[in-house]
């Protein structure tokens, strides 16, 4: 007891202390590498449209410094999206978050709050379980307003499917609840993905989900597809979860059924990040908190692997490598249990786990926009010079970042909070606030992220609009003067609606804005 004592304050002085040096040590790097991207990208963008903005304009080099904190940098390959985002998202240019020497203003004590204070949300949750090819369980938390009676949706909603993914480690923290709440009140239904043994799920094989293996979430999104057939998928990501949604986009590429997707506050490169990218008190916080979801199944772990080894580690890279990269155990369980990817046969080698796990293995199949919200000042994710790929985000076309001097980790507070009903209004589809749910404070990241996928959503129908158009003044479709063609395109109008998730449908002229 001694012990966990004397740990406790060393974690609470170091939440004490650690912030300060972060914050007057960070924040004239992080003024002059968002300054550095803006002024070299403004200057690109005044002859040929580089896609890269800040909203505080040309100020004077004194106040460069001091609006640093406030700064929102768009970086991104030239295109038609990007310009259309700039044009119309105006969320990405409105972000004043907290300073001063408030505990906000501290992005570790902002991190603390965020993935640990409770948080009173009107929204409840009904789950489904899902049985796998392999006989493991997912489940998928559909978020509901507590008033609603009805609790099923029906199938023949049209209204868009919001599939959020969590942090590896499987904690709904207050980022996600403020999720579900913001995005039932703008007319999506939220599905919350939650991995095998996370949240209550059952672990009914001896099979965990590795660290960026899309297998489950493959078999999630076909269910939710078959659910909601004449919605469209959009989803979101945070932390560490962005590794699997990041792998999943990879590996399907156009197949994906998914029009796009976001991450918050996402580790990019996770090997290091496991090896030596977290500061040791929240390093051993998440440790621990991992191996108390792990220890009601010790029983069974303990038959493919080494469970001294893993309740004994004090590090994130070992549990991952006891669970996944030990190579001498004996496989004791049946193969039924097993199949073909038990836990003790799969990964040998740390680097070679790595090679199948790690989030940007495929980054250059992803074929839907991604947009990555991030903060100078994530003490989490680290340094953004060394732990965010600016070079991926220059170079592809599909992906966008939203750079923040402040913000923290899935934080991004702000001083005059806007409310969801004044200051997002109906931006997104079908927006339909509803009791009290609306007059709730909403997260500045949240509301990016809907007026992401509202432009890009209404980028694509105009687009699809100016290919019919130019379809029909080709006079393609054949009969007398076009008659044939004009009743056909009538008909195959009222049709796409109804079906958004065609795969040929939508991918045939997604590909247009990456010109």
């Amino acid at each position: 007891m001694l012990e966990w004592l004397v740990a406790l304050c060393i974690v609470i002085l170091a939440g004490l202390i650690w912030p300060g040096f972060k914050y007057f040590g960070t924040e004239s790097q992080s003024g002059a590498l968002l300054q550095g991207h803006g002024s070299s990208q403004q200057t690109t963008k005044d002859k040929t449209g580089r896609c890269v903005s800040e909203h505080d304009g040309d100020v004077s080099q004194a106040a460069c410094d001091e609006k640093a904190r406030s700064t929102v940098a768009l970086i991104c390959k030239p295109s038609a999206l990007a310009n259309y985002l700039l044009k119309h998202c105006r969320t990405f240019s409105h972000y004043s978050p907290c300073v001063g020497w408030t505990w906000r203003a501290s992005a570790f004590l902002q991190s603390v709050y965020e993935a640990c204070w409770p948080y009173d949300s009107p929204v409840q949750f009904v789950r489904d379980n899902l049985q796998l090819s392999d006989d493991g369980l997912v489940a998928l938390d559909w978020a509901v307003p507590s008033y609603q009676k009805r609790r099923r949706t029906s199938s023949h909603s049209t209204s868009p499917v919001l599939l959020i993914i969590p942090n590896s480690f499987g904690k709904f923290t207050r980022n996600v609840l403020k999720l579900c709440e913001t995005a039932l009140s703008h007319g999506y239904l939220p599905a919350v993905f939650n991995r095998r043994s996370h949240n209550g799920t059952p672990l009914t094989t001896l099979k965990l989900q590795q660290f960026g293996d899309p297998a489950d979430l493959r078999e999630a999104v076909r269910y939710i597809r078959h659910r909601q057939p004449a919605g469209r998928l959009y989803a979101v990501s945070e932390s560490t979860g962005s590794g699997l949604l990041l792998s999943y986009l990879g590996e399907c590429g156009s197949s994906s059924y998914m029009t796009a997707a976001i991450c918050l506050s996402p580790v990019f490169r996770c090997q290091s990040w496991f090896e030596n990218g977290l500061c040791w008190p929240l390093q051993w916080a998440l440790a621990l908190y991992q191996k108390i979801c792990l220890s009601r199944y010790k029983t069974v772990l303990g038959e493919n692997i080494q469970t001294d080894t893993l309740f004994s580690s004090c590090s994130l890279r070992g549990l991952e490598e006891a669970l996944f990269c030990q190579t001498g155990q004996v496989d004791s369980a049946p193969a039924a249990l097993t199949g073909t990817s038990s836990i003790c046969n799969t990964s040998g080698t740390w680097d070679a786990y790595w090679e199948r796990n790690e989030p940007l293995r495929d980054v250059d199949e992803v074929a839907i926009p991604v947009l990555s919200v991030c903060a100078q000042d994530d003490p989490v994710r680290g340094d953004a010079q060394s732990t965010v790929p600016f070079e991926l985000f220059e170079t592809n076309p599909h992906f966008f970042l939203l750079l923040t001097g402040r913000g923290s980790h899935c934080g991004f507070s702000t001083q005059p909070e806007w409310s969801a009903a004044g200051a997002f209004g109906a931006a997104g589809p079908a927006a339909a606030p509803n009791s009290g749910m609306a007059s709730r404070r909403t997260n500045w990241s949240h509301r990016a992220l809907l007026e992401f996928f509202r432009a890009t959503t209404d980028f694509f129908a105009a687009e699809e609009r100016a290919k019919q158009l130019a379809a029909r003044r080709r006079g393609l479709g054949g009969g007398a003067g076009g008659r044939v063609f004009r009743h056909r395109s009538v008909s195959t109008c009222k049709r796409v609606p109804e079906c958004s998730h065609n795969i040929h449908a939508i991918y045939n002229w997604q590909r247009s804005y990456t010109r």
